[in-house]
Order: structure tokens, then sequence, then C-alpha cells
């Protein structure tokens, strides 16, 4: 049984649903300035996400992971909330169709002509292998 004064509520919302509404002893995710670990009591915080895997831990449980692709997310002492683009389960991800969103991204990079957007093509490309990564 997980210690009740380390416990905090997170919220993992898209534009489509509550995609998750839990509580936690921590999260990881990936911010546009690197990867952060949260528990409880953390410092208020206001942050926007990058493409990569959200892990939910909870003492004596299993972790949750899920897929998170851009957005913003709001901490506070006792709640952690991602407003998510897009999130996903594992099992919700087409790891072909991922594979193939590789593909085409890195094609994109390695011809690049003026009618690319490099941006564009890069954020594809994150969110394609954080999609295989999680979908193993």
């Amino acid at each position: 049984m997980a210690d009740e004064s380390k416990i905090f509520r997170i919220e993992i919302i898209t534009p489509d649903r509550v995609f998750y509404t839990g509580e936690a002893t921590m999260i990881e995710f990936n911010t546009a300035a690197g990867e952060l670990g949260i528990y409880r009591r953390h410092i208020p915080l206001t942050t926007v996400l990058a493409p990569g895997i959200v892990k939910i831990h909870k003492d004596g449980e299993e972790d949750v992971t899920a897929a998170v692709h851009s957005g913003f997310a709001e901490v506070l002492p006792d709640q952690v909330t991602l407003l998510a683009e897009i999130a996903e389960w594992p099992n919700e991800i087409d790891k072909h169709r991922a594979e193939e969103a590789k593909r085409r991204a890195e094609e994109r990079l390695a011809n690049k002509t003026a009618e690319i957007d490099v941006k564009r093509a890069e954020f594809a490309l994150r969110k394609a292998l954080v999609r295989i990564d999680i979908a193993k």
C-alpha cells in the first residue's frame, strides 16, 4: 500500500477525451527543455510538452505508460495535468503505420528542398519514434 503522503492526482486530457485520471507517486514526461520527474509537493510549474512517453508510477503497482505528442503541463503541489494534443495507449498504436511515418519523415529530411518544412518533418519523426518505442 502506498504512503498516502506521497500520492497526488494525475489527469491527461486531450481535445476528444479525458485520457487518464488517477493517482500516482511519480510521473515522468518530456518537455521542450528536457525530461521531468515530478513527485508530490513539487513547486508550481507550467511547461510545454514534447513528444515522448509518459510514465506514471504507483508504489507496488506496474507503471502506466502512454505516448503524448504535444501540449502543456501544469504542475501543482497535489496535482499534475497534461493537456495533450494527442495521447495514446500502447495498444492503440499501429506500429506499421508509425514505421511508415518514420520512413517518410527520414526521407523528407534526407532530401531537403525549399518546399520541405524541416521543423514539421523533424516533429513527425519524433512522433513516429515515440510511437514505435512504446508499441514494442
